[in-house]
C-alpha cells in the first residue's frame, strides 16, 4: 500500500488563506512524503475548463519530476437529481473530467453518487450542504422517493462508466451518504447493480460511522474485496500527547477510526493500491481558522500514524521520510 495527498487539503476552503495550485500541492506532498497526489476537480486547484493542453503537459512534468505518482481524479458528482438538466449537467461535467485524467494519464475517477454540495461564500470556512441519513424504512420500501434516486444514480453511473471503459478508466464509486447509508452494505449493492466490469469502490472506513469493530471492518473488507480500487482516510483527526501522535474521535460520528483494523484487512485480501489523506473539515483551533502549516502538520502526523500502523500490519518498517 502507498499513500497519497488528496488536493481538497490546501483548496483554501478549510484553512485561512488561498488554495495552492495543483503543482504546488504536487510539491508540497514530496516535501511531506507522501507517494503520491489525488486531484479533486474544483476551484481553485484542479477545474478541467481551467487547464488547456499546455496546463496538463505541465502538470504531469511537475509530478514526474516531483517523484509524484497522480493517483486518482475525485469528481464531485450528483447524479440523483430529478431534474434532467441538472443530471445532464452532471454527466457534461463527468465527461470533461475524463478528458481530463485521460490527459494526465490517470485510469482513475472518483465518483460521488449524490454529492450535496459545499457552500464557500457563507463563513470564514467552507461548510457542508446538508447530508441527510436514510432512514432504515426507506432502505425496505420501494417506490419511494428515496428508490427513484437510487435508480438514477445507477443510471448515471453506467453511462459514465461505458465512456470511461473507451479511454481505459475505471471508476471508483465512494461509500457516502446521502442515499447511501453509512457502511459498506449499500455501496457494495450498488456497484454490483451498476455490473459494470470498470466501476469498483472508493471504500472508507471513516464513513462506517460508528460501526468501527474490528468484526464489521473484516465483514466490509472481505465483502468488498474484489471491488476496492481507493481509499481515504481523514488527516485531521490525530494530535500530539506527551510526544506521541495519537487518534482523535471522528467529527463525523464522535468515534474514533479503527485504521489499525482497516489497513490490516486490506493487507490480507492483498490490496496494494493507495490511502489518501484528506483535511477537509474546518481547520480551526481555538475558535480560530488557521493556516496552510496546521495543515501540513496534521498531514505529517496523519502520514507517520499511518506508516507505523502499514509497517505494523506487514512486518516492514516504511522508508523514513526525507
Amino acid at each position: 500500500m502507498k499513500f497519497g495527498l488528496l488536493t481538497v487539503s490546501y483548496s483554501g476552503l478549510w484553512h485561512d488563506g488561498p488554495g495552492l495550485s495543483l503543482e504546488d500541492q504536487i510539491e508540497r506532498a514530496a516535501d511531506l512524503g507522501y507517494d503520491g497526489v489525488s486531484i479533486e476537480t474544483k476551484r481553485p486547484t484542479a477545474f478541467p475548463l481551467d487547464f488547456d493542453a499546455e496546463d496538463r503537459e505541465r502538470v504531469r512534468q511537475t509530478a514526474q519530476e516531483a517523484g509524484v505518482e497522480l493517483v486518482a481524479v475525485e469528481s464531485m458528482s450528483n447524479f440523483a437529481s430529478p431534474f434532467q438538466e441538472e443530471r445532464e449537467n452532471n454527466l457534461a461535467m463527468m465527461h470533461d473530467i475524463l478528458e481530463f485524467a485521460d490527459d494526465l494519464d490517470v485510469d482513475l475517477v472518483k465518483v460521488f453518487p449524490a454529492w450535496p454540495g459545499v457552500k464557500d461564500d457563507q463563513a470564514e470556512t467552507a461548510i457542508y450542504g446538508e447530508i441527510p441519513m436514510r432512514a432504515h424504512w426507506e432502505q425496505q420500501y420501494p417506490g419511494t422517493e428515496q428508490y427513484a434516486k437510487w435508480q438514477r444514480i445507477v443510471e448515471g453511473v453506467r453511462e459514465v462508466a461505458d465512456w470511461a471503459a473507451d479511454l481505459d478508466i475505471t471508476l471508483a464509486l465512494q461509500n457516502h451518504p446521502p442515499v447511501l447509508a453509512g457502511g459498506y452494505e449499500d455501496a457494495l449493492r450498488m456497484v454490483e447493480e451498476i455490473d459494470r466490469d470498470n466501476v469498483g469502490l472508493c471504500l472508507d472506513a471513516v464513513l462506517f460511522y460508528e460501526r468501527q469493530s474490528d468484526d464489521y471492518i473484516r465483514e466490509a473488507v472481505e465483502a468488498c474485496a474484489e471491488h476496492i480500487e481507493l481509499s481515504h482516510y481523514g488527516a485531521w483527526n490525530f494530535a500530539r500527547e506527551d510526544g506521541e501522535i495519537v487518534q482523535t474521535p471522528s467529527p463525523l460520528s464522535g468515534e474514533l477510526i479503527n485504521n489499525e483494523a482497516f489497513v490490516r484487512q486490506l493487507d490480507r485480501i492483498g490490496y496494494d493500491g493507495y490511502l489518501i489523506s484528506e483535511y477537509c473539515v474546518p481547520c480551526m483551533e481555538e475558535g480560530e481558522i488557521q493556516g496552510p502549516e496546521a495543515i501540513d502538520e496534521a498531514n505529517e502526523m496523519a502520514l507517520s500514524y499511518m506508516k507505523d500502523i502499514l509497517a505494523d500490519v506487514t512486518g516492514e518498517p516504511m522508508p523514513a521520510d526525507d
